[in-house]
């Protein structure tokens, strides 16, 4: 009984192009991948937290070595106390609701009114090059600039907040759309073509799935331009909030309390992130940025 035994041999001359079983999926390559995915998986929680505390500590060198008055640089252990403090008062979160909800409601408005006009601008492109002048004019010119009249037409309240937020968060999303619904490949709508799809199915089933990647990629710069909107409208022109409490803070000297409402909008602005990032994971799970970052890890 004859056995036929398979030898690997180079089939190819040093230099010459890769073949499929050179590929790097061979259980050699994948056995080599796997401690650098675990690497790559565990090194955030080593880098971040060491910066923060190589920052730290060279604040607090800063500030002992250099003798600086904690009126104007706070050591941080004072900005840690204040921040306890802070967080542990009732007033506080009654604010931070404040601030989250103009920053959600702006976000929304934004996401709604970008995905309307991307797609209309992307399936339009007389329309687009037509108006493309104006959408510059409206992104260069100075958001701040608009507070006192948004003050103006909307008061005081969270209205002025709201439209600055979806003002600052509506092009990023707006953009991406646009480039999603451009970005359809002309192969694929010649075979929803040849199976007698109509304009809405085309749309639902093709190009709306096609444009999800691009939309969350401007959804997660649209969150925090958002967050920027509100708190900036709350530092020019409001009386409740955060922003309004980072204003109080400061006209009282108290630069500990200062620090640590920054640090509290940081955060908020941190989380935002992260939940639309999350939402990115659970509804594309099939696109290359979610599954391919995952298997790298």
């Amino acid at each position: 009984m004859s056995q036929t035994t398979r030898t690997h041999e180079p089939t190819s001359a040093p230099g010459a192009r890769a073949t499929v079983d050179d590929a790097p999926t061979t259980p050699v390559a994948v056995q080599r991948r796997q401690p650098q995915g675990r690497m790559l998986k565990i090194l955030p929680w080593i880098v971040t937290p060491s910066l923060v505390i190589l920052i730290i500590v060279a604040w607090q060198l800063y500030v002992t070595l250099g003798d600086v008055n904690p009126f104007v640089f706070p050591p941080p252990a004072a900005v840690g106390q204040a921040f306890v403090v802070l967080v542990t008062d009732p007033a506080t979160w009654a604010e931070l609701g404040i601030t989250v909800s103009e920053i959600l409601i702006g976000f929304a408005v934004a996401v709604i009114l970008g995905v309307i006009v991307g797609v209309v601008l992307g399936k339009l492109p007389w329309l687009e090059l037509s108006i493309r002048p104006l959408i510059v004019i409206s992104q260069v010119a100075p958001k701040v600039a608009f507070i006192p009249l948004f003050v103006i037409w909307f008061g005081f309240g969270m209205t002025s907040k709201i439209v600055l937020a979806a003002l600052l968060a509506f092009f990023p999303v707006m953009l991406n759309v646009l480039l999603g619904v451009r970005s359809v490949e002309q192969g694929q709508r010649e075979v929803m073509s040849s199976l007698n799809a109509s304009r809405a199915q085309t749309f639902t089933q093709l190009e709306l799935r096609s444009l999800q990647p691009y939309l969350f990629a401007g959804m997660e710069v649209g969150i925090v331009l958002a967050t920027t909107g509100a708190i900036v409208g709350e530092y020019l022109g409001g009386s409740e909030g955060l922003g309004a409490m980072v204003v109080r803070a400061m006209n009282s000297l108290d630069a500990a309390r200062t620090f640590a409402l920054i640090l509290l909008l940081a955060l908020i602005g941190l989380v935002l992130y992260l939940i639309v990032n999350e939402a990115k994971r659970f509804f594309i799970p099939w696109h290359e940025s979610v599954y391919g970052l995952r298997s790298e890890t």
